[in-house]
């Protein structure tokens, strides 16, 4: 059994989880206070989490391309994402990205406004709120929005096939190699990758779970 899949997948659901958290924690926190445009922005960076997979693959294939601007710069530069597992990780992201946008939205939006107006009033930026005052206090849901990220972004398949490609050892992820083998008749194969994912995803969640919880039950105790 070829164990380049498990590695390519968990290689690319980290980088994805990892710039994930970073740009929909970002992303959160900049649209939570506005005022004007805020349904405008929200439809967009929801927008990849109702698409079907292959339509936010089809859309990063033209960004990243050949024929595109970004995608004759990056192979200028030796960093084409097309056919690699640097573009399993870009395909994951963005398809993950709304989980971890919403759920950090929701936990910040939680957050009791007289916490924020009284580290105002003693001096903080808003930055510093962020830092000191709003993720302490919204953790967990982040955290719970980041283990989901993780679990949507290792079992991305359609925009993943559609940016990487299909090329075992290469490119090819658990999900694409559960897909590829069904299409040639291994069932077998097929049925230890989704064992393999689903023992994985399930891990994670039970991950989340026990966070929550676990903060939770720190929180009534002090």
């Amino acid at each position: 059994m070829d164990f380049s899949p498990f590695i390519i997948s968990l290689k690319a659901a980290c980088c994805a989880t990892l710039l994930t958290f970073f740009l929909g924690l970002l992303a959160a926190w900049l649209i939570t206070p506005m005022k004007r445009g805020k349904s405008l922005l929200d439809g967009l960076f929801s927008l990849p989490m109702v698409l079907p997979p292959t339509v936010v693959g089809f859309f990063l294939l033209l960004l990243f391309g050949n024929n595109s601007l970004l995608g004759k710069f990056l192979d200028a530069l030796g960093m084409g994402v097309i056919f690699t597992w640097q573009g399993a990780a870009v395909a994951s992201m963005v398809v993950s990205f709304p989980i971890m946008y919403r759920t950090a939205r929701g936990a910040l939006e939680q957050v009791d406004e007289n916490l924020i107006h009284a580290a105002r009033t003693l001096g903080m930026n808003e930055f510093q709120i962020l830092l000191r005052v709003m993720l302490p206090a919204s953790w967990p849901g982040i955290m719970a929005g980041t283990i989901l990220a993780f679990a949507r972004a290792l079992g991305e398949f359609g925009a993943t096939i559609m940016l990487a490609g299909n090329i075992p050892g290469k490119t090819q992820t658990m999900s694409v190699a559960i897909y590829t083998a069904v299409q040639s008749g291994n069932r077998a194969l097929a049925y230890r990758w989704t064992a393999v994912i689903m023992a994985m995803s399930f891990v994670t969640i039970l991950l989340m779970n026990y966070l929550t919880d676990h903060r939770k039950s720190k929180r009534r105790s002090g």
